[in-house]
């Protein structure tokens, strides 16, 4: 019984390999969302406008919430596997998971920065100095 065991885990590891590899994949991307920290998931593509659009606002996101929340891009024209993986219908897809890894929201569509701080903030992570948020913000300017 090991003996199968070993085989049949070596097969999927070669398996993942292989796939990661014909897809240009990116190991470090089986460990999306990151462990222990709020993660927020961009599933898109470089062509695509709204995505386009939404690089620099993540790039800035990426530095404001270092050490506090994972930032994560996937280009999903280039891993589409990954699509497939997290269920992706349209993009830009957001996708948010807790610090334990469980999704908690999702939105399709462009997300504006104000969106993104007012998601993160109800999860419990601020940008602002010393966890205090340099100004409160909702996604459309209201409670």
């Amino acid at each position: 019984m090991k003996k199968r065991t070993v085989w049949v885990t070596a097969i999927f590891v070669l398996a993942s390999a292989f796939l990661l590899h014909c897809e240009g994949g990116d190991a470090r991307l089986a460990e999306v969302p990151t462990k222990g920290m709020v993660t927020m998931l961009d599933l898109g593509a470089k062509q695509c406008i709204p995505c386009k659009m939404m690089a620099p606002i993540l790039q800035k996101m990426e530095k404001a919430y270092k050490g506090k929340a994972a930032i994560i891009f996937i280009d999903v024209s280039k891993q589409s596997y990954q699509a497939m993986r997290f269920g992706i219908r349209a993009i830009p897809t957001q996708i948010f998971f807790d610090k334990d890894g469980k999704e908690v929201y999702r939105h399709l569509g462009f997300m504006s920065e104000e969106a993104i701080v007012w998601q993160l903030k109800r999860m419990g992570v601020d940008q602002g100095k010393n966890g205090k948020p340099e100004k409160t913000v909702t996604p459309h300017g209201s409670d």
